[in-house]
């Protein structure tokens, strides 16, 4: 049977991927070590809030696969995928479901990041706008979605080892060079996604990041003069 390379995944798309990869393992360890690091614990985090930004208007904005108007399944595409009719590429309908918990779980991390604290040395940029309380509340629950999120993460690999020894289906190479065959009569390649939506997408994630560096938030006042004595 004669088979078709497509374009599945655009550029902008694998590169958000694999960043978010790479930076999530950095802030696990940062996070998870402490100490000095716990610096750039916060610069990752702040590092994933643009990402995470870039990814949901590319999901708008972006080519045919990467759109959340193509992949988030409804009941009938779940429906298809579990009784072996879904040949569409890019995500499954499963694996839609992981994406979307995936980000709305980091989100939720970074946006508890940002405004939490440690007791000892360390304040999210935007600890200032928040109450103690409200601070102390938001760091414990992102110590424990940490667990969430590994989780998550867990699945996804193993879902991936699943394809790739069970189905025969290698998802990593795709991501990796864009492209994959269908027998014929393959699917159209990903269309849409052009120079101009990448520029309005990466300000909205660049705008993200000084938001998330307390670019807002006003400067703490100065400290009150001190007296000197008349003598």
């Amino acid at each position: 049977m004669s088979k078709q390379v497509v374009r599945v995944w655009d550029l902008p798309t694998r590169v958000f991927h694999w960043a978010l990869v790479v930076l999530t393992a950095g802030v696990f360890a940062s996070g998870l070590i402490g100490g000095n690091l716990i610096v750039w614990h916060g610069r990752l985090g702040v590092a994933i809030a643009g990402l995470l930004a870039f990814r949901l208007v590319w999901g708008v904005l972006g080519s045919t696969y990467a759109r959340f108007a193509h992949f988030v399944p409804g009941p009938g595409r779940i429906k298809a995928y579990l009784s072996g009719q879904w040949k569409e590429p890019g995500h499954n309908p499963l694996g839609a479901l992981s994406v979307l918990g995936l980000l709305g779980i980091m989100i939720f991390q970074v946006v508890s990041g940002l405004v939490a604290n440690d007791d000892i040395a360390f304040e999210g940029p935007l600890y200032a706008i928040v109450s103690k309380s409200t601070s102390d509340w938001m760091s414990s629950l992102h110590r424990q979605n940490i667990w969430i999120i590994g989780g998550l993460v867990t699945l996804h690999v193993l879902a991936i080892l699943y394809y790739a020894h069970v189905k025969k289906d290698n998802l990593v190479k795709p991501m990796i060079t864009g492209v994959k065959e269908f027998p014929e009569p393959a699917p159209r390649p990903a269309q849409g996604g052009g120079l101009v939506s990448f520029v309005v997408a990466l300000s909205i994630a660049a705008a993200t990041v000084w938001v998330a560096t307390g670019g807002l938030v006003s400067p703490p006042p100065p400290p009150p003069p001190q007296s000197v004595p008349a003598w």
